[in-house]
């Protein structure tokens, strides 16, 4: 075996070896710290958890004011490493992600790392709010560096091992938005909603109790480094190989993509829409793909070796909404009808 074959397989063997049972104990005290600060939002929390394990970025969905940022900081403090933030405006440019010039105190430019490179290899997390009102100049690096973890700046090339990217899209104002590319998108493990709590306690205390009031002051209360972020792509590695998929959940997950593809043909009936016509364009093979990533994740959160049908169930909608292209006529009424798509697609196909 030549050195090259032996530093690929030393890695391997390595993961193989983890201990996955306390793995999995760090990861529920993970959930758990960010759910101290981030209260009322319990599924979101579950739903980071998955896609910080299955290495997968994230699109959230919520009004203003929920919390998503506040999230995002207190996931990053207790992953360890970086955290960048860049806000989506119709001005912003590419280079603006990079790198940013200002005119010294003797009166000289002077060039600094921008957002993305600022920490070097080190970046965990980088927020882009709003990133549907950046031009889709912005949104191409931003697939690169998504699809391919690593740019180039300044004739080097740049690698980012640990990053994971968060995107928030804002629905309210249409005004100078530019719509992700369905290749962006797809990009996206999953898509969370943020939304106001409605238990009445909850939203009592986030509205009279001061410790939600001072952000910076919450988001210390969370420990730092809960996880180690540098160990994130192994142990994901692990999950993957030690989670087994039967060839009755791959039948089922089959079944499942040829309906949300085809709800016709499956023999799905919507009041008021035309199925055989409804969607444009269903999940690709590499979002399916993810989502069994995802359902794996969740199977071994929840203590067990192997993949079941709940599994698949519960992160589907996450997993598959955004990936889910629908006729224009339907467009409006997306939300309420991709729910209910895919609420006919799990009684229509039978579960193993």
């Amino acid at each position: 075996m030549d050195q090259a074959a032996r530093r690929d397989a030393e890695p391997r063997h390595a993961i193989q070896q983890q201990d996955l049972d306390s793995a999995r104990s760090r990861a529920l005290d993970f959930e758990n710290e960010i759910s101290s600060a981030v209260v009322g939002q319990v599924r979101a929390v579950r739903l980071i958890t998955i896609a910080v394990f299955a290495r997968g970025h994230v699109l959230l969905e919520g009004d203003v004011g929920v919390g998503k940022t506040t999230l995002l900081r207190a996931t990053a403090r207790a992953l360890g490493g970086a955290y960048e933030r860049i806000e989506g405006t119709i001005d912003l440019m590419p280079s603006d992600m990079i790198y940013h010039t200002y005119i010294g105190e003797d009166g000289r430019p002077r060039v600094e790392p921008g957002p993305v490179l600022r920490h070097g290899s080190d970046l965990s997390i980088f927020f882009f709010n709003e990133i549907n009102r950046a031009r889709p100049q912005v949104h191409s690096l931003l697939l690169r560096l998504m699809a391919e973890r690593s740019l180039t700046a300044f004739n080097k090339e740049h690698s980012f091992p640990h990053l994971l990217v968060f995107a928030d899209r804002n629905r309210i104002e249409r005004e100078e938005t530019f719509e992700l590319p369905a290749a962006a998108r797809d990009r996206f493990l999953m898509e969370i909603a943020i939304a106001a709590p409605d238990n009445e306690d909850v939203r009592r205390g986030l509205i009279f109790n001061t410790r939600y009031h001072d952000v910076d002051s919450l988001i210390g209360s969370v420990p730092e480094g809960v996880l180690d972020f540098r160990s994130m792509n192994a142990l994901g590695a692990a999950i993957q190989s030690n989670i087994k998929v039967s060839k009755a959940i791959e039948d089922y997950t089959l079944a499942l993509w040829q309906a949300v593809r085809d709800p016709s043909k499956a023999g799905i009936v919507i009041a008021g829409v035309d199925t055989g016509r409804l969607v444009s364009g269903g999940a690709s093979p590499r979002g399916m793909s993810y989502l069994i990533r995802a359902a794996r994740v969740a199977a071994w959160l929840s203590g067990r070796e192997m993949v079941v049908p709940d599994d698949i169930r519960d992160v589907f909608y996450e997993c598959m909404a955004h990936r889910i292209f629908l006729e224009p006529v339907y467009e409006m009424r997306r939300d309420a009808i991709v729910r209910t798509l895919i609420a006919e697609v799990f009684k229509t196909v039978p579960a193993p």
